[in-house]
């Protein structure tokens, strides 16, 4: 018998969102056409909008809604949340008619049959005609319920939620994006109720820096309610997807998060939900395997292709996912258009703006976070702990919270950024944040406490995935970049990289890749621990800041896998942020002083007079004393290439003394793995030291190229000590010999037809040295990111002459 208020999911698609609302379109559009693609969606039934609007007129209440909302100011929270009480109330109020209660009954019924279950266990959940659209996601602005069994419970549950249409947030929402509230149409969706037990969020782009690149997944224990809520702080996993969908280990990065609670049903009340605390034990492990990561992440791609294909434009997807406990398999259970940066992609760049805190100015540190969005503000502190202060929060301060929900909304629309205890990037504050363009810090774990109100503090999300609380009110500003005008160049212009959080961000620049990613910065960032330490207690023995460095590692099973794992998530990051552009890695280059300040470090480094000339590069790689920290090296640059399949790494020694130095460390490299031409691997030195100028020939035999160090290079040919400022005067890279030296090492490697670049600071501060280097055909000048496009438009000019 035809349902005439009722649609199953095998019968309708996305085209049905007039009739079904988004969230129920979407979910019959993948269960029909993506099931054979490996995106699981649970079977369920919508309510139309006919439903809806049938059950508004049958009680009078299409007339209640015009009369209360025709002169409602949202702006006024008091007067919005009378409004918004007295609505919902009528509707909870109002009689369902029989013949739609009799439908619903027999729906419901009929999906248990087709699990072979007499009662099953349902969710009822919010599908309004006006969302999950590019431009506006109403995300949590209506109530889903969980847990329901029985098909009265589900009638009860389908009118909560036709009630839910009208609470503040929601009704703040539609005014803030212009909706009437007369032509949205609240629909409902039962579907069989999947047993999380773990679940969460995942966004097939980059939430915060837009790049389209990565897969970013939120996962937590037990129900998706608490990442959604910000409830707790989940485990994120970012993949790539570009090696992803040719089968390689794409996961950048795995961070662990707290989890400290899990959400479940409560075994006392059918339909209700409780946080429990999560057992220690269980907070220390990730919600989700690798397999299980790389499975969910290619139903991202699959769904993001679907849906960029139906709608003819490149449409990134917003999607919940859970684990069913009882039969461990992923399942979708909501999938809709990312609201932020959807738009953007769209639009070619032509300013390229970017937020930055001014240089020398004395910062004061107060607390750290997950930074959302790339913004700057300032302004002070207003603690708000429940809607119930809300009326205290005046525009332009920054709202502190332990977390937030949609109904907090109107309050953070009024805020000039967003400080919470909890939460990760895809929580509820997160996505709300974005889409009204104000500056958020996440999951700061005790922001309430440590910030006072009234107090002036600087909210910086503009130095990577980290966010930043200072105290005071810092100088800031927006550099704007004039893109629009730029040729390309036949000389390369790549870019130094040190700091992985920083490279998708730096990717949006013009570049032709990496000219030089500094390992040594993401050792001494990330894994913070001398690696001779690291490598003595792998072996069983004590060391100095020995607790100290095993609390560095307490994520990972043993110090190994801590440096490779997080070197190859460093290294993974910046050639994942350019691939498939070249990306040149150079190999550690601390000298004895700057290792002998690591954890553990002074039992493993000599005291030398001149470190800038000693215990250092190559001579360190080969030696007793360093090799098996160096071939730990190799292998995550081979995890790296091999592994996650980002073969755009190019391997860069630094301080080669002699060719037989070179010859010593690859025969270490290969040994690991790393053969130079495997996979297309190329090794380059640094050309940094005479010696490399003047035997060019004998070394270019050994090396696929050179990259000058400008710096060193000058050093040495000038016999300066650049670390004195005694004699800082005569250090100049413009200097006769040192341009001298440089056109040797240009036409050496020419001559041998091999790779011939630079990445000192030389070109950065010269154009007289930028002018040599094109004059002579250097391949490619590596730059720091705020001299590329002043460069690029100099190469240019000095080429078209």
């Amino acid at each position: 018998m035809a349902l005439k208020f009722i649609r199953f999911y095998d019968e309708i698609t996305n085209d049905d969102v007039a009739l079904i609302g988004g969230k129920n379109a979407s979910l019959g559009e993948m269960y029909q056409k993506l099931s054979n693609e490996a995106v699981n969606v649970p079977f369920g039934f919508a309510t139309t909008s006919s439903a809806y609007r049938y059950f508004m007129e049958n009680a009078g209440l299409s007339e209640l809604v015009e009369e209360v909302t025709s002169t409602l100011d949202p702006t006024d929270l008091t007067q919005l949340a009378h409004a918004g009480e007295q609505l919902r109330h009528a509707l909870l109020e109002a009689d369902m008619p029989e013949d739609l209660s009799h439908e619903i009954k027999e729906a419901y019924h009929r999906l248990a049959r087709f699990y072979d279950k007499k009662n099953l266990d349902v969710a009822v959940r919010s599908s309004a005609t006006a969302e999950d659209l590019p431009d506006a996601s109403f995300a949590g602005q209506q109530e889903s319920f969980l847990n329901i069994r029985g098909a009265e419970d589900v009638i009860e549950h389908v009118q909560r939620c036709y009630a839910s249409l009208f609470t503040d947030r929601a009704i703040s929402y539609r005014h803030s994006h212009g909706f009437k509230h007369s032509q949205v149409a609240l629909c409902t969706g039962v579907q069989k109720m999947v047993r999380s037990e773990s679940s969460g969020v995942m966004f097939t782009i980059d939430p915060d820096t837009g790049s389209d690149r990565l897969l970013i997944i939120n996962a937590i224990w037990g129900l998706g309610e608490n990442v959604v809520g910000g409830t707790t702080n989940p485990d994120e996993f970012s993949v790539f997807k570009a090696t992803l969908k040719k089968g390689f280990a794409a996961i950048l990065k795995r961070e662990l998060g707290s989890k400290a609670l899990t959400m479940i049903y409560d075994p006392d009340n059918i339909g209700k939900t409780i946080n429990t605390d999560t057992p220690l034990d269980r907070q220390k492990y990730f919600s989700l395997t690798d397999e299980e990561v790389m499975t969910l992440a290619h139903s991202g791609i699959v769904i993001e292709e679907h849906y960029s294909e139906r709608s003819g434009r490149y449409t990134p997807m917003d999607i919940e996912w859970a684990k069913d406990g009882e039969d461990g398999e992923l399942y979708i259970v909501q999938a809709r258009p990312e609201t932020v940066h959807s738009k953007k992609s769209q639009e070619r760049i032509v300013i390229l703006k970017t937020h930055i805190l001014a240089p020398n100015q004395e910062k004061h540190l107060v607390l750290t976070g997950t930074a959302v969005g790339e913004k700057i503000a300032s302004g002070r502190v207003r603690i708000i702990q429940n809607q119930a202060e809300f009326e205290q929060f005046k525009t332009g301060e920054i709202l502190v919270t332990d977390n937030t929900d949609p109904d907090w909304e109107p309050v953070m629309k009024k805020a000039a950024a967003v400080v919470t205890n909890r939460g990760g990037r895809t929580c509820h504050a997160a996505i709300v944040a974005r889409e009204i363009g104000v500056p958020a810090i996440v999951g700061t774990g005790d922001a309430t406490n440590i910030l006072q109100n009234g107090t002036q503090v600087t909210v910086s999300c503009a130095e990577g995935s980290t966010g930043y609380v200072y105290e005071g009110k810092l100088e800031h500003g927006i550099d704007e970049l004039d893109l629009g005008e730029l040729t390309e160049p036949r000389t390369k212009l790549y870019m130094n990289v040190g700091d992985p959080q920083k490279a998708f961000t730096l990717s949006a620049l013009p570049n032709h890749g990496v000219g030089l990613a500094r390992m040594e910065f993401i050792i001494n960032n990330a894994i913070k621990a001398h690696p001779n330490a690291l490598v003595d207690l792998y072996k069983g023995h004590k060391v100095d800041d020995q607790d100290a460095i095993v609390s560095l590692f307490s994520n990972y099973s043993d110090p190994k896998s801590f440096f490779i794992g997080e070197l190859s998530k460093g290294i993974g990051t910046i050639a994942a942020a350019f691939y498939p552009k070249p990306v040149i890695v150079r190999t550690s280059d601390f000298k004895s002083n700057e290792y002998k300040h690591m954890l553990g470090g002074a039992r493993y480094e000599p005291d030398e007079e001149n470190p800038m000339i000693g215990y250092r590069g190559a001579s360190r790689y080969y030696s007793k004393e360093y090799q098996e920290a160096f071939e730990w090296e190799c292998e995550a640059l081979k995890y790296v290439r091999d592994e996650m399949g980002l073969d755009n790494v190019i391997i860069m020694l630094p301080f080669v003394r002699t060719p037989q130095e070179g010859k010593n460390v690859i025969e270490i490299m290969e040994k690991k793995g790393l053969k130079q031409g495997s996979n297309g691997l190329k090794v380059y030195a640094m050309c940094e030291i005479p010696a490399n100028v003047i035997l060019a020939d004998k070394f270019l035999k050994i090396f696929d190229g050179y990259s000058i160090g400008s710096n060193d290079l000058t050093q040495l040919t000038l016999g300066v000590d650049r670390g004195s400022e005694l004699i800082a005067h005569v250090f100049d890279e413009r200097n006769e010999a040192v341009t001298r030296m440089i056109t040797m090492a240009i036409d050496a490697c020419q001559k041998a037809n091999k790779y011939i670049g630079i990445c000192g600071q030389a070109p950065s501060d010269y154009p007289e040295i930028t002018e040599l280097l094109v004059d002579k055909g250097i391949t490619s000048i590596s730059l720091n990111s705020d001299s590329i496009v002043k460069t690029w438009k100099l190469v240019t000019e000095l080429e078209s002459r």
